[in-house]
């Protein structure tokens, strides 16, 4: 039993060996594609590394051009000669340039009245050396010369230099962890993040909720059916800067039509700020509850504009269903209701898989619009404000790519997590 059972297994070939020119092949196309999987890990790579590389530095705006010596020179006549003033000012506020050394060429035939403290002259130089220039300090160095009178002129434009050894904090070896514990013990961080979710969540199911509809609508054939799908198309194609315009002025309070209307029709009983009120108290069964107005009004905005792109997916995959499964369910006698339940869903739960995963990932890093439409303010601050807000409104660079190694973070375990779940047949 045992030879036989292992007879096919001598018996079977081996897979025929490569030739020279398979091989010269082979090579010849890694080499080739090279250079793309090397341009392409360095746009993903670099900018990732660099920011987790800033998010245990403390970082901020000034810290990005290293400590340098700021040099300036002021010389004024006199009646024996002239008189020169070097006035050097560290640049950084935080580090201190070392071994600093301020010098020039001067003419041999001016006459130093007196050399200052640490400076030294030779026939055609004049070198002065500090051991430390502190930060955000200023130091004058003053020089006084007997000289002939048109010395001035060509003292004006002698051009001094300076040097000196500074560290560079983003090239150095010392880190901290001080940027991650500001980042989590902020009183607004949790408060950040859970608006986040509520706007990646619920602005991703309504687009696709949105988009699912729209194809359902559009699957069918009708006349003016072409010229309507362009029409659904609008809010994505159209430039968000001009979108989101519309909304604000559509929205306004004062002049609002949106506010005029609900007025007009009883709905408000005065006018709503939709994009600068962060919540109003809503009676609902016996239950009061606040009902955050800028931030669902957002979400609209999210749904409305990005609903396009699951229509398009969405109806792809509706038209490429096999018509005859519909039309045996008919014959069966279902219901649309059934047939929507039990045959189109299942075919476009893969699609509505990855939309989700992909809609999720762009929401959950949208900028623009929230910021556009409301700046982040009136409860609509999400990490990727947060993290412009931290880097360039505070110049806390470090803080911010703390918080986006956080939005990374969220976004790796999101995706890791959304692979491990859904069935692989249905991705």
């Amino acid at each position: 039993m045992t030879d036989a059972a292992s007879r096919p297994a001598r018996n079977a070939k081996a897979p025929p060996a490569r030739g020279p020119l398979a091989r010269a092949e082979a090579g010849l196309a890694r080499i080739m594609l090279f250079p793309s999987v090397f341009i392409v890990a360095a746009i993903v790579l670099f900018p990732l590394l660099a920011n987790f590389w800033i998010s245990f530095k403390p970082v901020t705006l000034g810290d990005l051009r290293p400590p340098s010596v700021l040099l300036s020179d002021r010389v004024r006549a006199t009646d024996t000669g002239f008189t020169t003033e070097w006035r050097l000012r560290n640049t950084s506020r935080t580090a201190a340039i070392t071994n600093v050394v301020v010098g020039a060429r001067v003419d041999p035939a001016w006459t130093l009245e007196e050399l200052p403290e640490n400076c030294e002259r030779t026939p055609e130089r004049l070198t002065c050396k500090l051991e430390e220039l502190p930060p955000a300090t200023r130091i004058r160095i003053r020089f006084a010369f007997a000289a002939p009178p048109d010395a001035a002129e060509k003292a004006d434009a002698w051009e001094p230099t300076a040097t000196g050894d500074s560290e560079n904090i983003l090239t150095n070896a010392s880190f901290t962890l001080e940027n991650f514990r500001e980042a989590f013990s902020a009183r607004e961080f949790w408060t950040v993040l859970r608006v986040t979710f509520v706007y990646t969540i619920f602005g991703t199911l309504a687009a696709i909720i949105l988009g699912l509809f729209a194809a359902l609508l559009l699957d069918r054939d009708f006349r003016g059916r072409g010229i309507l799908r362009g029409l659904f198309l609008f809010p994505y194609v159209a430039p968000v800067i001009a979108v989101a315009f519309a909304w604000v002025i559509l929205l306004d309070p004062f002049s609002g039509s949106v506010n005029a209307y609900l007025k007009e029709a009883g709905v408000l009983d005065g006018a709503v700020n939709f994009l600068g009120t962060r919540s109003v108290e809503i009676g609902l069964f016996g239950i009061t509850i606040d009902f955050p107005v800028a931030l669902s009004t957002v979400i609209a905005f999210e749904a409305w504009r990005y609903f396009p792109l699951s229509f398009l997916f969405i109806l792809a995959r509706m038209q490429s269903i096999n018509t005859e499964m519909f039309e045996a369910a008919r014959v069966d006698g279902a219901s649309p209701f059934q047939i929507f339940r039990y045959i189109s869903i299942p075919q476009l739960i893969g699609i509505m898989s990855v939309l989700f995963l992909l809609r999720f990932i762009w929401t959950f890093n949208k900028f623009d619009d929230i910021f556009l439409l409301t700046g982040g303010a009136s409860g609509t601050r999400t990490l990727v404000v947060d993290v412009y807000e931290q880097a360039f409104a505070i110049s806390n660079l470090g803080a911010g790519a703390a918080v986006a190694v956080v939005v990374f973070m969220v976004l790796l375990t999101f995706s890791l997590l959304f692979f491990r779940i859904m069935p692989k047949e249905e991705l």
